[in-house]
């Protein structure tokens, strides 16, 4: 993917395919930093980190939507398993990251679960990094006009 692209239309929340396959790589590297909440929690759950793990397998197009769908519903009942809010936060945001391989709008949920995981001064430096690592021309797609 490359700069030249253009900016996804925000009120598509689809997205093309190729937007999908870059979107959910910067999703799912958001989730990866929050892992560690999760594990804390439910260090011998394997869901969020198997399908986090199927991502690559998406963007190069080995694997297709529907196995995509299954490991996001896992990461929610993963979620539905926890009793720290924090990793249940962290489970959904995995559950959401996941689903942008069928629908872009997905990505727009990784920050408010993050809010849900974290807190005080951890919590603002996850944020920057989220706007900063995310491609330029997918930023306001996901969070709007705010910088």
């Amino acid at each position: 993917m490359t700069n030249l692209q253009p900016r996804p239309d925000a009120a598509d929340l689809t997205l093309s395919e190729d937007d999908r396959r870059e979107l959910i790589d910067w999703a799912a590297r958001c989730v990866r930093r929050l892992m560690p909440v999760f594990a804390e929690h439910r260090p011998l759950d394997d869901r969020l980190r198997r399908a986090l793990d199927a991502v690559d397998e998406f963007r190069d197009g080995r694997l297709a939507v529907g196995p995509m769908r299954a490991h996001a519903l896992s990461c929610h009942a993963a979620a539905r398993e926890c009793e720290d809010a924090a990793a249940q936060a962290v489970a959904r945001a995995c559950g959401q990251a996941i689903a942008v391989a069928h629908m872009g709008g997905h990505a727009r949920n990784v920050e408010r679960y993050t809010r849900k995981a974290l807190s005080g001064a951890a919590l603002v430096a996850e944020l920057e990094w989220q706007r900063a690592s995310i491609p330029a021309r997918l930023r306001e797609y996901v969070f709007g006009g705010a910088s």
